[in-house]
């Protein structure tokens, strides 16, 4: 997915040893939220208010004068570094997550990044008119506005955001503005101050940031896509590498802000065979041979379920265009009757795909709610897409981090490029109901959950933090990271850094490796943090 701004946007950055605090700009002056933006056409889309902060505008401040002690909040003990058996992980994703990793122990190294000014940063833009609106109304999270260093703030105040990108990747790499900074852009920087990555994460991923973080806030559905696997990736690069633009693969996570809705992964075959029978023209479009297919392998191997699974999926998706148009406005028809007429239709989603058929008219991907599992995830609750998982983002706010690439592959529910072929080759069809990816908690911190997925290239850790609590210690790891701050308000230290940073709602630190951050509560309320790394 393709970040775009509805300004130029211009993202101040702080380097002090491996903290980094961003706070975007336009190029008038005005403040906007410290990522990439997409512009989405005349509307403003972007994100909701979200639950438990003031409405209005969010503020990003400018860095602060004098310092503050890292205590760490009540009860704990001393600690400036973490490593992964010290978190503690429990539970189901836990222990996969370690079935999957070596578990070596990891000491501080001590060492320190060179310390750096403060210098302005401008992140980068893809070209326009790339992209359907996302929101179709401004009640969502909006752009963060600038402290009292830059008081021009009346333009941006409107502006809403549908995606945000925190990273380096070439396609949202932060541009340093500062003329005394030799690097251009966050790449650079890291690329030469590699040990800010850790050494493992520094061998492994070839000196450079391994994942991708972002934030969604969806009113439109996105597509029906899938991510290829690294060994695809590379030959669709090679092949059409304007349609693929990494030679990596994209596994991704996304946890729910609010409440998120989605499909994910093939339903169990029996309740595709109950679509079957109650849609008439979900029958007609898979046919009579494919049908019969996937219901005698019920009796079968999974090998022979997941082949006629196949068939019937690439049935629907590579019908002919007319005959979607009929046989959905045919559905719409007979459902917006059966509603008219007071009748219930939640057993086919009638009041959903009315919904996808107002957004996208005459999109295949509409049929797609009967091959895939939907799932609305509460506030906290995950789900992991690894390589060849269909699936769509429906509505909702959701923190994403990913592999660092922007590989994927569409069938449906989009204006951009679909490559149906591959998809139906590529996708997994694997049968499955259960696709929460339940989060561990830290027995080292008791206001922190992990997200540990079994690849190497991130991982998300959630700290929501009570306001009882004084002053919150980021554990340090191994690992480069970045915090978000999703609610609250706090005053950052470290002890190699030179000024406290305030940050809000809104705020972002980049975090070099090894570096235990302070985090001062400044205001009342719980605060709500994530933070993504890369966990070897």
């Amino acid at each position: 997915m393709h970040c775009q701004t509805l300004e130029p946007p211009v993202a101040f950055f702080f380097f002090a040893s491996g903290i980094l605090p961003a706070l975007s700009q336009s190029a008038s002056g005005e403040g906007t939220s410290g990522y990439e933006t997409q512009e989405t056409g005349r509307q403003s889309p972007g994100f909701r208010e979200l639950p438990g902060t003031a409405r209005g505008r969010a503020r990003v401040q400018s860095p602060g004068r004098g310092r503050s002690k890292a205590h760490g909040p009540p009860g704990r003990r001393s600690r400036n570094y973490i490593s992964r058996e010290a978190l503690g992980t429990e539970g189901a994703a836990g222990a996969a997550g370690k079935g999957r990793r070596a578990r070596a122990g990891r000491a501080a190294r001590g060492w320190r990044l060179r310390e750096c000014s403060h210098f302005p940063a401008r992140c980068s833009t893809t070209p326009g008119g790339r992209w359907a609106p996302a929101a179709r109304w401004p009640s969502c999270w909006p752009a963060a506005t600038p402290g009292p260093r830059s008081p021009r703030t009346s333009r941006t105040r409107s502006l809403l955001f549908f995606q945000l990108w925190m990273g380096s990747h070439p396609r949202g790499d932060a541009k340093i503005l500062d003329d005394r900074i030799s690097q251009k852009t966050l790449g650079q920087w890291i690329a030469e101050n590699q040990d800010c990555l850790g050494s493992k994460v520094k061998d492994m991923f070839h000196g450079k940031l391994p994942f991708l973080f972002k934030v969604l806030s969806v009113e439109t559905a996105l597509s029906i896509q899938a991510h290829p696997n690294k060994e695809l990736a590379e030959k669709l690069h090679l092949q059409a590498p304007e349609h693929y633009p990494d030679a990596n693969h994209k596994p991704e996570m996304a946890v729910a802000l609010t409440s998120f809705q989605g499909l994910c992964g093939f339903r169990p075959v029996e309740e595709i065979l109950t679509f079957l029978t109650k849609v008439p023209e979900f029958q007609f479009l898979i046919g009579d041979k494919a049908a019969t297919q996937l219901k005698q392998s019920m009796g079968g191997d999974s090998r022979s379920m997941a082949s006629a699974l196949q068939s019937c999926f690439s049935h629907l998706m590579k019908s002919e265009k007319k005959v979607v148009v009929e046989q959905l406005n045919l559905l719409v028809k007979r459902i917006s009757q059966q509603v008219a007429a007071g009748n219930n239709m939640e057993d086919i989603y009638g009041e959903l795909l009315l919904q996808l058929h107002q957004q996208y008219p005459g999109d295949i991907g509409c049929f797609a709610i009967y091959f895939l599992n939907l799932l609305t995830l509460k506030p906290g609750e995950a789900m992991f897409l690894e390589a060849n998982v269909p699936h769509a983002y429906l509505k909702g706010d959701c923190v994403e981090c990913m592999a660092c690439s922007d590989n994927t592959v569409r069938a449906g529910l989009t204006p951009k490029f679909i490559d149906v072929p591959t998809l139906c080759e590529m996708l997994s069809y694997t049968p499955s109901k259960d696709r929460l990816f339940l989060p561990a908690q830290s027995q080292e911190d008791p206001y922190l959950s992990i997200y540990d997925p079994p690849v190497p290239d991130f991982t998300v850790m959630k700290m929501q933090v009570p306001g009882s609590v004084a002053e919150y210690k980021v554990l340090a790891v191994d690992s480069a990271s970045i915090l978000l701050v999703v609610q609250g308000r706090v005053t950052a230290s470290t002890p190699t850094a030179q000024t406290p940073i305030p940050l809000q709602r809104g705020g972002v630190l980049f975090i070099g490796a090894n570096e235990g951050v302070s985090l001062k509560l400044a205001m009342p309320g719980d605060l709500l943090l994530f933070r993504a790394c890369c966990l070897l």
